[in-house]
């Protein structure tokens, strides 16, 4: 019998395990499903993109091992775009690092730094990959809750002393993923001056920063007076471009957190398929184009579907970024009952908010990944699904 180590018997259930299978059984049954779960955008890549990928995969040097060097014009591009868009400059060679998507370097980075008794500081809800880079590391996972009377902030100064002592690493995320909150900038230098004082590396994950509505802009940690000597920033062209299944992202930093990261990775991975660098780099170098007719849909839809659910019956603010809806639930309603009832019997597929740690709990999470008219009729769906609720037709225990 092979035993599993701890580090993997620790790791908690990924919120969208069991959820294609059901949506298989579903359509194989004729049922008509609307996927709000994952956010992966139903919108094509760019043909921008599409052409640059065709003609790299024609030229055999771009087959080859990038090893963490990757192709030094994707380098560039990234560079160049953090300047245009944050007014900062990176040197290509020593301050970013190509990814295997940005959800592959934050996974890793706990590994630079994280040594046994060390304590990383987690958000919940939260992205996976954050307390699975942890658990995988070694660390000791310190739970930050995210709460709306703090508007979804995690909050450094609420986490005991002697936890900040041992802290090695903190995972920060706004725009967020799932409660879609930002963060404004007095938030921002508290956090940095935390992390300064303690020691505490600050992985700052930005996939979110260019799906901003209503005119705010989302800033870089970097912008922050003193974030350079505490913080590595990661970005993703998943998000932005409807790049997802390309997986390519960067990371930027100064020289020794890159550095290690890089160093890291030359252990496990041998940097994304040049081919897809090239594109990236093509893809960058235009995203001012890019990107607006992606938010300006985005925003359509978010509108679509804030509308049709308030008239459903749920209470839900227009969020000033990213791709999702946090949506509260009724007080006493599990939300992973919510989830399933709304998937088995409505036909639409939504995240519970359990799903991204217990502190999730009370909300559902929806991803504006398909167009408005399916969004409204999902919001119809749900709404049956909330006044079966109201009704007690569905389990109200956790």
């Amino acid at each position: 019998m092979i035993r599993l180590s701890t580090r993997v018997e620790s790791l908690p259930g990924y919120p969208l395990a069991e959820i294609p299978s059901i949506k298989r059984r579903l359509v194989e049954a004729g049922v008509d499903v609307i996927d709000l779960g994952a956010g992966d955008n139903d919108t094509p890549p760019p043909e921008l993109a599409v052409q640059a990928m065709g003609a790299a995969l024609r030229n055999p040097a771009l087959s080859k091992y990038g090893f963490q060097q990757g192709l030094p014009e994707f380098r560039q591009a990234a560079s160049r775009w953090i300047e245009r868009r944050f007014g900062l400059h990176f040197d290509p060679a020593t301050e970013t690092l190509p990814l295997i998507g940005s959800k592959e370097g934050l996974s890793h980075l706990p590994l630079t730094v994280i040594n046994p008794g060390d304590v990383a500081i987690v958000p919940e809800p939260g992205y996976q990959a954050y307390i699975g880079g942890a658990l995988l590391a070694g660390a000791e996972p310190y739970i930050a809750p995210l709460k709306p009377d703090n508007s979804f902030l995690l909050q450094l100064a609420q986490v005991p002393v002697e936890t900040l002592r041992r802290a090695r690493i903190v995972f920060i995320n706004y725009p967020n993923n799932p409660t879609a909150a930002v963060a404004n900038p007095a938030y921002l230098e508290r956090t940095v001056a935390i992390c300064r004082e303690h020691g505490i590396l600050l992985a700052y994950d930005n996939a979110y920063c260019d799906l901003t509505f209503d005119g705010y802009r989302a800033p870089s940690i970097f912008e922050t007076a003193g974030a350079r000597d505490v913080a590595i920033e990661f970005f993703s062209l998943s998000k932005s471009y409807s790049m997802t299944g390309w997986r390519l992202g960067f990371a930027a930093g100064r020289p020794e957190l890159v550095g290690a990261l890089t160093r890291v990775k030359s252990y496990v991975d041998t940097g994304p398929f040049l081919a897809v660098q090239k594109a990236g780099a093509a893809t960058l170098d235009a995203s001012e184009a890019l990107v607006e007719p992606i938010r300006s849909e985005l925003q359509r839809r978010r509108d679509a579907a804030v509308g049709a659910l308030r008239q459903v019956g749920f209470a839900v603010e227009p969020p000033k970024a990213a791709m999702y809806l946090w949506i509260p639930l009724p007080k006493g309603v599990a939300s992973a009952g919510f989830a399933r009832h709304a998937l088995e019997e409505m036909g639409v597929v939504v995240l519970p908010g359990s799903g991204f740690g217990p502190a999730g709990e009370g909300f559902f999470r929806i991803a504006l990944t398909v167009n408005s008219d399916r969004l409204q009729l999902a919001a119809q769906r749900l709404g049956r699904a909330l006044d079966r609720v109201g009704r007690g037709a569905l389990a109200t225990t956790v």
